[in-house]
């Protein structure tokens, strides 16, 4: 399947079952929309499934990995190689995703877009959670050029929806984002910019923890990748390969293959936000399948979500990534559509209503 099919493929909102779910709740046994958002979480759970869900048992997060070129810049304070080291993190069962994926049932998968160097025969043993995906090993440095090709660019897209088929295969119910790439806040950081038009002191943040001259020297990188490549903030694909990181990617055409097949995507901070505005920016309809899982401590999050018009659920001072927000976020949509499913009317109780 090519990305213009896949994005053909991809249709409103139930907007029948949505009227209807929120009719429903109307008639639930308490005072109306007492449960605040998690009401309006519900009728979008309706609208996106067409159903009243009782539960949405079978949840994964898909951990994207890629290294970029920008790191020789100085934008990191760890060494690009922990992006190899955590893959074996993430597999062992070790990392805090695994700890709070297991909290809640979901899977973690893990997929190689572009880390330097050849798959490790170890990552291959776990085959019910690692995917060999890789386009190139990492990106370049876009402070001198684009970081991929466009044919890299449209390539790793289509390996994240290939990533969320086989998936489906096995049974979604609902699915989260999550990343791992040392120096991808800096290349979310250009997508962002690039396709909202803020400037980088806005949006850059600290990263692992930037101290100061740091984050001055990591906004002026930004500065450089956006004027020597100019993305067209009209053209993801563009802006991607000029400024993107091969994660990125992976997880735009992770989102888009939840929204093609009608199941809620919750995302989760910086990097998965600028995957999020490259999909809307590609079919806006993706829109009305996400669900911001968390409001990251990086910088710029805030910001990004007000462009796409998304309001966090959580906001816990948070900023490791890995998909950790969504998955927290997870229990909290499983709760709204329990609360329209699950809870009786005030005829079906046989309580008064309110005069």
């Amino acid at each position: 399947m090519n990305l213009r099919e896949i994005l053909s493929g991809i249709s409103p909102l139930d907007q029948e079952t949505y009227e209807k779910a929120k009719r429903r709740t109307e008639d639930l046994l308490m005072p109306y929309l007492a449960l605040g958002r998690l009401h309006e979480i519900s009728w979008q759970i309706a609208g996106i499934t067409g159903r009243f869900p009782e539960a949405l048992p079978h949840k994964a997060i898909m951990v994207g990995a890629g290294d970029h070129g920008v790191v020789e810049e100085g934008v990191s304070l760890y060494p690009q190689e922990v992006t190899r080291q955590m893959i074996f993190s993430f597999l062992k069962g070790w990392a805090a995703i695994n700890v709070l994926a297991d909290h809640v049932g979901a899977r973690v998968i893990v997929v190689d877009f572009g880390i330097k160097g050849p798959v490790d025969p170890l990552w291959l043993e776990a085959k019910d959670r690692f995917y060999p995906m890789k386009v190139k090993e990492g990106t370049n440095n876009i402070t001198k050029g684009p970081a991929m090709t466009p044919d890299e660019a449209e390539k790793v897209i289509l390996r994240g929806f290939e990533v969320f088929q086989k998936e489906f295969e096995k049974g979604l119910d609902m699915i989260g984002t999550g990343d791992m790439g040392i120096g991808n806040t800096t290349a979310s950081a250009c997508v962002i910019c690039a396709i909202t038009g803020f400037d980088p002191e806005e949006i850059v943040g600290r990263g692992t923890g930037l101290d100061d001259e740091a984050l001055r020297k990591k906004i002026q990188v930004v500065q450089k990748a956006l004027e020597i490549n100019k993305p067209d903030p009209e053209d993801p694909i563009d802006v991607l390969h000029k400024v993107g990181g091969l994660e990125i990617g992976g997880l735009t055409g992770w989102i888009l293959g939840g929204a093609r097949a009608r199941i809620p995507v919750v995302i989760d901070g910086f990097i998965s936000t600028a995957s999020a505005l490259l999909a809307v920016k590609m079919e806006p309809k993706v829109k009305d399948y996400l669900i911001a899982g968390h409001l990251s401590a990086e910088r710029g999050h805030k910001k990004a979500l007000e462009y796409l018009g998304l309001r966090p659920l959580l906001d816990l001072q948070m900023r490791l990534g890995e998909g950790t927000g969504a998955c927290l976020a997870f229990e909290i949509v499983e709760a709204a559509i329990k609360i329209l499913s699950k809870m009786p009317s005030f005829e079906e109780a046989g309580v008064s209503r309110a005069k």
